[in-house]
């Protein structure tokens, strides 16, 4: 049986050791949710006998594809916290942490063809969670030298958790290394906490910031699944069931999402449908390039080519039926919801562009699901006239010159036009010619493709 008391006077002996701020994460699960209570209500027992100094960072991952309803329910959270620690005068302030806009799910699945993440190339979990989590540590870093990561693990959880936490553990300390960040530790607070001790602490324990455990427990039996906030490797993405990415394809069945429709919202159906969707087209030979992105290429047997990324007629297709979704998603109260940014939009036709899309095809779908036009202040439909698209797409079949090279041959001669010294441009123009793509012999294409 876990002594609550016990637990409060560490994190109280540990606050109270050193200057060292506190990050903790929060991902609005049952572990997170009690390692933050736990945190408030030591600290509230402090502060009645000494003003605290040292900041307490609370933070949020969110990768702009979460579940709507956990990301709805982490935001709501996240707003009590804030408000009820400057209420009670506690040095806690609440963070989100997002991916760059260059990084984000759809940037990478629509503007670069990315296929679906599936287990053995997860590439979105180091983009969307760790690198964002880690960005807002190492600027607590640089600002105080060191930083202690406050984090729902327990050694319980498996066997994996256990062999993680003991690893890195300091002996005769209660702070352990950072797997990978310098100058960072990490403490975990709930590490001998079984999962019905943790159930057991939130269900008796009211929360400090006035929300509802019992709800928390019933969004648990709704979507059957939870994901940590990740901040390394050797945390698993959201083990063998999702509570957080609604596109994730990573696993066969997202859970959350079933758990949600069959406990009536209803409104998600299209979401469950376009996320099965994304697992199907993910090996369609007609969907994929036969060439890696950087140009090369590689065979899963003697006479077959690998898949390469979406091409852009899937990416299109993608982007297409997401925006459909979008303009007719509402939720039971009404209003709309927004799956896919502006600036994610905009970052897609920039990269569209540079590979030859010099139609702004984003703005033609948009334009095409929603009836009116998205405002566009790039410079790409000066690059060529249709007529003049037309006559090179011609010229390029009778001289049997691939026209994606064409395209982007004359992007860069654009990209670089004004300049008086072109730096890089040379570099950038040969290693688009040597493209292993380029140079395989026409006759072994032609039957490795077909």
């Amino acid at each position: 049986m876990i002594n609550i008391r016990e637990v409060h006077k560490e994190i109280q002996d540990l606050y109270k050791s050193d200057n060292r701020p506190w990050v903790v994460g929060y991902s609005g699960g049952k572990d997170s949710t009690a390692v933050v209570q736990l945190i408030f209500n030591a600290l509230s027992e402090l502060s009645r006998q000494e003003p605290l100094q040292k900041h307490v960072y609370v933070i949020s991952s969110d990768t702009l594809v979460e579940t709507p309803l956990i990301i709805d329910y982490i935001n709501s959270s996240l707003k009590c916290i804030h408000e009820e620690a400057k209420n009670r005068n506690l040095p806690i302030t609440t963070h989100k942490v997002k991916p760059l806009i260059d990084q984000t799910f759809w940037v990478n699945m629509i503007g670069r063809g990315y296929p679906s993440p599936r287990q053995k190339f997860r590439w979105c979990t180091d983009r969307m969670k760790i690198e964002p989590a880690n960005r807002f540590i190492m600027e607590r870093v640089s600002e105080h030298g060191e930083v202690i990561m406050i984090l729902g693990v327990r050694s319980s959880e498996s066997a994996t958790r256990a062999q993680v936490i003991n690893k890195h553990k300091v002996r005769g300390k209660l702070l352990n290394r950072h797997s990978t960040l310098p100058n960072a530790y990490v403490y975990a607070p709930i590490r001998e906490f079984s999962t019905d001790d943790v159930w057991a602490y939130l269900l008796n324990v009211q929360s400090p910031w006035g929300s509802d455990n019992h709800e928390l427990l019933k969004l648990y039996n709704n979507s059957n699944a939870e994901c940590p906030l990740v901040v390394d490797k050797s945390t698993a993405s959201c083990g063998n069931s999702r509570f957080g990415c609604w596109v994730c394809t990573v696993v066969t069945e997202d859970k959350a999402l079933n758990g949600f429709i069959e406990n009536g919202e209803n409104w998600l159906k299209p979401l469950l449908r376009f996320r099965n969707w994304l697992v199907e087209i993910r090996d369609n030979p007609d969907k994929r390039e036969r060439k890696r992105m950087n140009g090369s290429v590689y065979y899963t047997a003697p006479d077959k080519l690998g898949f390469g990324p979406f091409t852009m007629k899937a990416r299109q297709e993608i982007l297409e039926k997401l925006l459909s979704i979008q303009h007719k998603l509402r939720t039971p109260e009404g209003t709309a919801y927004e799956l896919i940014t502006m600036d994610e939009l905009y970052r897609i036709q920039e990269i569209w562009s540079a590979l030859g899309d010099w139609e702004t095809s984003v703005l033609k779908i948009f334009k095409k699901v929603y009836g009116y036009e998205l405002p566009w202040f790039g410079e790409e439909r000066e690059i060529v006239t249709p007529e003049q698209l037309e006559l090179l797409k011609e010229l390029s079949e009778k001289h049997e010159i691939p026209f994606e090279i064409v395209q982007r041959l004359l992007f860069l001669e654009w990209k670089n036009m004004g300049y008086s010294y072109r730096h890089g441009m040379e570099k950038e123009l040969i290693s688009m010619l040597r493209e292993q793509w380029l140079h395989i012999d026409s006759d072994i294409q032609e039957e490795v493709l077909t």
